[in-house]
């Protein structure tokens, strides 16, 4: 059973600088197929080194997020990790520790791939976004 609102999880996926190119549409499949989670503090949501399967959301609490065994900051209501596992199943480079009780929706790299069938344009739209950040990132006078 879904604990958070349609709206709420689509307002929360369109902060993300990954769905930024999206129609309202898009985002509200994504965030149909999306699971809503209640952890307790000191739950691990994702550990350094671990391929990364998911994309998370928190709607509220807090997380400490740490590399290494060094505090990097913390992550709450609002935030969003673990973005570019929905492209590649690449290694988590933090590790991410509900530091109170969390309640977040996660998108699953499967439930991304069932959008993506459905309409390609997403993955599309969502490569054009990553290609500019890493061209506007790069210092390359001629891109």
């Amino acid at each position: 059973m879904a604990r958070f609102r349609q709206d709420a999880k689509i307002a929360a996926l369109k902060r993300s600088p990954l769905f930024e190119g999206l129609s309202r549409r898009q985002l509200a499949e994504i965030a149909r197929l999306s699971d809503d989670l209640e952890v307790p503090a000191g739950t691990v949501l994702c550990n350094q080194g671990s391929r990364g399967q998911e994309f998370f959301i928190i709607v509220d609490g807090e997380a400490t997020v740490s590399r290494d065994g060094e505090n990097l900051g913390t992550v709450r209501g609002g935030d969003f990790f673990g973005e570019i596992a929905l492209l590649e199943p690449v290694k988590r480079t933090a590790t991410v520790t509900a530091a109170t009780p969390l309640s977040l929706f996660v998108v699953s790299r499967q439930a991304f791939d069932t959008v993506v069938a459905t309409d390609p344009a997403v993955e599309r739209k969502v490569l054009r976004t990553v290609v500019r950040r890493l061209a506007s990132q790069s210092g390359d006078p001629t891109l």
